[in-house]
């Protein structure tokens, strides 16, 4: 075999493996994990303005909509529910909140605490109360109720109702910008005033 010949064989074994390489990081994209970042205050403290997230796709995909108790107080991703569609959104505009309720749950905020099943929960990310008031609800099936952490400050659930599962896209996992702040989101659980 030729030099030219052995030559021509490498750079068409090396644009091969590049291309396996390149469908490999797209498919991790597209359906294992992606990059977001925040552009709003409505998760503050937890998550900052201009942080940069990495969001996991796939526990989202498998838990079934009767155990969907794993995803409480967990921070997601989802596409925005229709009720924001028909007031103007884009359909493919991403949101992230955290998960308070899951279907059969009952959400109420009143005297300023959000109360969940009858249970206050105790303001675990600020120490300030909820200026407003709503509910109580019961969480359909198949349906989340959804909070930013600045709960006053967040258009989520207590605007615009309960998020249909399916619009789930991920739950965030892990921070890597800013690098003083790299690493897990922690998701603190809900704690009972008591």
């Amino acid at each position: 075999m030729s030099t030219t010949q052995e030559k021509r064989n490498s750079i068409i074994k090396d644009l091969k493996n590049l291309l396996i390489w390149i469908s490999i990081a797209l498919i991790i994209r597209w359906q294992v994990i992606e990059p977001r970042w925040i552009p709003s205050g409505s998760m503050l403290p937890t998550l900052q303005i201009q942080d940069k997230i990495l969001v996991e796709k796939v526990s989202p995909k498998i838990t079934s909509k009767a155990n969907l108790s794993k995803l409480k107080n967990k921070i997601v991703v989802f596409n925005v529910p229709e009720q924001l569609i028909n007031a103007g959104y884009e359909a493919d505009t991403a949101l992230i909140k955290r998960v308070i309720g899951i279907p059969g749950d009952k959400v109420e905020v009143r005297d300023g605490n959000l109360y969940l099943n009858d249970i206050a929960q105790k303001n675990y990310v600020f120490d300030k109360n909820i200026n407003y008031s709503i509910g109580p609800f019961i969480v359909p099936e198949e349906s989340l109720w959804v909070m930013g952490d600045n709960r006053n400050n967040s258009m989520d659930s207590h605007i615009w109702g309960f998020l249909p599962y399916e619009k789930v896209i991920g739950k965030a996992i892990f921070r890597y910008w800013p690098f003083n702040k790299i690493g897990p989101i922690r998701f603190p659980a809900l704690n009972n005033l008591d």
